[in-house]
Order: C-alpha cells, then sequence, then structure tokens
C-alpha cells in the first residue's frame, strides 16, 4: 500500500492522459461520416504540390515523434509534461468542434499502385483506414508544432543543440508530408500553424512570466 502511495504521488499526472477517453471515441465517430456532405479544403496551391510516396515516412514518424515527447516529459520534467499535455490537447479538442460543427475534407488524392514499391504500399494503407475528412485544421502537423515548441521550451533538451535541429527538421518534414501524401490541404496546415499561434500563450504565457519575474526579461 505504502509503495502504491508512493507511485500514485510520483506519477499522478498521468491522469490527463485520460483525455483519451474523450478524443478517441469523439474521433472515430467523425470518421464514420463517410459519404456525408462535407466542405471541400482545396485551393490552386494544393495542384502545384506534388504527390510523394516517400513522404509517408516522417508522416509514420509522427507517433513516435509525439509518443516520445510527452513520455520524456513525463517522466523528467512534470511543468513541461502539463505545458505540451495542454498545448497538444487544446488543439486537438478545437479540431474535432470544428470538424463537428464544420465538416470538412479534401478531393485531390491521386490513384496510386501499391505494388510500386514499400511506399507505395503504405499510403495505400494509411488511405485505406484514414478517409479524406476531419483534415481542417491538420492534427499531423499541429502536434508536430507543439512538440518541436516543448523542446525548445525545456531548459535541458534546448541545449541538446544537434536535437533541436533534428526535432525543427522533422517538424518541417512532417508538416510537408501532410500536403505532399495528398492528406490535407495547405489551408489545413496554415489552421495548424494559426491556430499554434493562438494557444502557445495559453500554454506557455505562465512560465514566461515566471522567468520575467526572476530575470527582468521576457523571454519567447
Amino acid at each position: 500500500m505504502e509503495n502504491m502511495k508512493k507511485l500514485m504521488k510520483k506519477y499522478g499526472h498521468v491522469w490527463i492522459l485520460s483525455y483519451g477517453l474523450i478524443y478517441l471515441p469523439w474521433f472515430a465517430a467523425l470518421q464514420q461520416n463517410v459519404g456525408k456532405p462535407y466542405h471541400v479544403m482545396h485551393t490552386a496551391l494544393d495542384d502545384l504540390i506534388p504527390f510523394n510516396e516517400y513522404f509517408i515516412v516522417p508522416y509514420l514518424l509522427w507517433f513516435l515523434y509525439v509518443a516520445a515527447a510527452i513520455a520524456y516529459f513525463f517522466f523528467t520534467n512534470k511543468d513541461d509534461y502539463y505545458r505540451l499535455c495542454t498545448f497538444l490537447f487544446t488543439g486537438m479538442t478545437i479540431s474535432l468542434l470544428v470538424c463537428t460543427l464544420y465538416p470538412n475534407g479534401t478531393d485531390f488524392r491521386p490513384a496510386i499502385n501499391p505494388d510500386k514499391n514499400i511506399f507505395c504500399f503504405l499510403v495505400a494503407k494509411l488511405w485505406s483506414i484514414d478517409p479524406c475528412i476531419n483534415v481542417f485544421p491538420s492534427i499531423h502537423a499541429y502536434n508536430s508544432i507543439g512538440v518541436h515548441i516543448s523542446i525548445c521550451r525545456s531548459q535541458t533538451l534546448s541545449k541538446n543543440k544537434p536535437l533541436v535541429w533534428a526535432s525543427g527538421i522533422l517538424m518541417v518534414s512532417i508538416c510537408i508530408a501532410t500536403v505532399c501524401l495528398k492528406q490535407h490541404s495547405i489551408l489545413d496546415v496554415f489552421g495548424s500553424m494559426l491556430m499554434a499561434m493562438v494557444i502557445y500563450p495559453i500554454a506557455y504565457a505562465p512560465e514566461t512570466a515566471s522567468r520575467k519575474k526572476y530575470t527582468g526579461t521576457f523571454d519567447f
């Protein structure tokens, strides 16, 4: 019993991950709207962006990227963990609300040959389980931005310049992947960037204010 109390005291912040019990059923319900009318997210710029199956690699790395960041901060820094989760989960909720109230999707997935190479095979598999609806704003892009911000804001990780650069490259690659795989319109990525700009002060302003109190500067 004593050991259990110690574990709860040490890892009690796991409670925030129960957000998944809200997000996953909600997202799954929205994914069932296949065939229903939706607003098409499509611009002329989307037609100029070529399809490239090789971007499936950074697209899939997104899952590891986000999970690894949450796990790292969970075990090393509770404050950074809460800030990252606040950033991610707030944006994810807004995205679900937008897709619920304003059904949206894309209409420009090209025909591909899954036998061409392993990358096309993976893209075909992705498309088979992920219909081209509920795309605005892009959670892939938004969460990638959030993870990179958390790394840059971490007093420990920000000192590791190769890691910061690698994170930045992966973040940009994931955002590019969303449009090069024809998963998203460029509008979805811009929407994610705008949402990140709005949510950032909510998740990180208290930290900035605290640093100003002790350093006399306002560090962005």
